[in-house]
């Protein structure tokens, strides 16, 4: 699909971008309030508090750009053409949706971090785990949730409710699928990555033995394999966050056709995934 309109990958795109930018931007109060106030009661809360802000903007921004990237899959599966205003649209009515995602995801996240911290005890390891579980299911929940959204503009309680739904009707093949998805991303991911370390190595070193020892010569070497191993990077990061986006957002698109369906008495079965997924399923 990517391959086909290029509109599908801005929001991946843009939301590398931003997100690198808040990164910044948010790390520095942190670094500040951790020098200034290192080892004090006050210094521990205002670091919480700072974390889960910047969790809490990131999952924002990560959701309104996948919510973008949804609409611009769904509009294009259905209506042949991925518009980036309509997307756009789409998100901006259902921005306190998001919020309310990205709030409950930020207090997962939180509650996995005090539990990572707590390593002390036999009840600190039992809350590790149940809190890295959590964190699992919740992560495969909201994946989905974000397309009931802006799909079907439901609520975080409706859209969790509708999730819960597909979910045990479809246990099985979710599990199957996800675990499939981040395996081959994560298989491409890692051999892209590969790749890219090893032309940057070949560029700035290839470039430091042909100076003869020159300086300059050499770090404009590095530089330029530096350049190139982020360039690789962040393409990696862009198909990765794309590809994830695009199979939860074909999968709930299959499970709403299914449920139609059934609702008129038709053979499930019979109803056709959409392309990219019956491709991942055949």
């Amino acid at each position: 699909m990517a391959f086909k309109d290029k509109d599908l990958l801005k929001p991946s795109i843009y939301a590398l971008v931003v997100g690198g930018i808040v990164s910044m931007i948010g790390i520095i109060p942190i670094v500040g309030a951790a020098l200034l106030f290192s080892d004090t009661q006050f210094g521990n809360i205002a670091l919480a508090v700072l974390g889960a802000i910047l969790m809490f903007v990131q999952f924002v921004i990560t959701y309104i750009f996948s919510g973008m990237t949804i609409r611009l899959i769904y509009d294009y599966l259905t209506k042949g053409n991925a518009d980036m205003r309509a997307a756009w649209s789409i998100v901006r009515r259902d921005f306190f949706d998001i919020l309310t995602l990205a709030a409950v995801s930020t207090v997962v996240g939180m509650l996995r971090q005090a539990a990572q911290n707590n390593r002390n005890s036999v009840g600190g390891s039992i809350a590790r785990a149940a809190t890295g579980l959590l964190e699992v299911l919740w992560t495969q929940a909201a994946v989905l949730i974000l397309p009931a959204m802006v799909i079907d503009d439901l609520n975080l309680k409706e859209g969790a409710i509708r999730v819960g739904k597909i979910v045990k009707e479809n246990l099985l093949l979710i599990g199957i699928g996800a675990i499939g998805v981040r395996f081959v991303t994560g298989l491409i991911s890692f051999v892209l990555g590969a790749m890219a370390l090893v032309l940057a190595f070949a560029i700035g070193g290839g470039l430091a033995f042909a100076s003869g020892g020159n300086t300059t010569i050499s770090i404009i070497g590095i530089v330029i394999g530096a350049i190139v191993f982020f360039t690789f990077v962040m393409l990696i990061s862009v198909f990765s966050s794309y590809t994830n986006t695009a199979y939860h957002a074909c999968l709930y698109i299959w499970a709403r056709d299914v449920e139609k369906a059934t609702a008129e008495g038709r053979v499930p079965s019979q109803v056709q995934a959409p392309a990219p997924l019956a491709a991942v399923l055949a």
